[in-house]
């Protein structure tokens, strides 16, 4: 079986969304997050570059920023 991992929350989102299984996620020592999915045909990558290119990632990024506004102060 192949396994995707990542440690990014909305990739791991993204490509869940579009239909791969979650295997398992944990939070790591250091607040780290891992992500591993189940991706039996080899399509989490092609995943990953459609995510980049998307409006979930630019949804995304732009909650960040607004997180950075309210967080920085």
């Amino acid at each position: 079986m192949n396994i995707y991992k990542t440690s990014d929350l909305a990739l791991a989102a993204y490509i869940t969304m579009k239909g791969l299984k979650l295997i398992s996620a944990e939070r790591q020592e250091g607040g780290n997050f891992k992500f591993q999915i189940e991706d039996p045909n080899d399509m989490a990558n092609t995943l990953a570059i459609e995510y980049v290119g998307s409006d979930f990632c630019q949804f995304d990024n732009k909650v960040r920023a607004l997180k950075k506004l309210l967080y920085s102060n």
